[in-house]
Parts: C-alpha cells; structure tokens; sequence
C-alpha cells in the first residue's frame, strides 16, 4: 500500500521556518540534517510534522531565482493545506498572539469551524475545528 510520507514547501531560509512550525503551530521536528543537493552543494534536510502524524513537511530552502519566486505562492493563491485541531478556540488564540498572519476571522462551516492563515513563507493554510 502507498503512502504520502512528505509534502515539500519551499521557504526563505530553514531556522525562521523551523521556529515557525514548532513554536508557533506545534509541530515535531522529526530531521534536520546535513545534506547536499544534486551537484554537490551543502543543504539541510529538515522535516516537520503535527505531533503523532505520520506524513511530515520538508521544509526545503530556496535555490536559486526560480525557486525564491515560488516561495509563498506554491499553490497560486489558493489553500493548499489543512491542519485539524481538536481544540479550534485554544489553536486560534495561540497562532494569534504568536502574529500568524489570518485572512480572515473565523467562521462555522457545515464541515466545522475555519480560518485561513498564511505561513511563514505566506502560503495559504485553513485551520480547522470541528463544529460547534
């Protein structure tokens, strides 16, 4: 059987993105490792993931002009990931005081509660509740 083990997004630089994902969502660093690319150059390989998830985020730095222009429009501005929170109230409140940045304020959906926000690298997440 297959499985999604790792999504890459693309940011500016791997620290800044690393705090951002542990400290501000509460994500696991699960790697951050020496690595080079494909001729030779020193990397990290850094990967991210929500407490207990098995499909993680490699955070990959941008190289070069062609890799720095995607950083943040990875998905031509649409939302293009979604992390699930039991407690939306607590989640929201602590991204808040953290400056996430919020496109808007919360709202209640059929499917639950829902915010969208941007990442550091300022691509377009939702976080989501369940219903109220």
């Amino acid at each position: 059987m297959a499985q999604m083990h790792l999504v890459t997004i693309v940011v500016d630089a791997y620290d800044p993105a690393i705090r951002f994902f542990v400290d501000v969502l509460g994500f696991e660093l699960v790697e951050d490792s020496p690595s080079t690319t494909n001729d030779g150059r020193p990397k990290r390989w850094v990967v991210v993931r929500p407490p207990g998830a098995e499909t993680g985020i490699l955070l990959a730095q941008a190289d070069g002009p062609e890799q720095q222009a995607v950083v943040g429009n990875q998905l031509a501005g649409r939302v293009g990931f979604f992390l699930t929170v039991d407690d939306f109230s607590e989640a929201y409140e602590r991204m808040r005081a953290a400056g996430v940045e919020f496109t808007s304020d919360p709202r209640s959906e059929p499917y639950g509660q829902v915010v969208v926000f941007r990442d550091i690298a300022g691509n377009l997440w939702d976080l989501l509740g369940p219903p109220i």
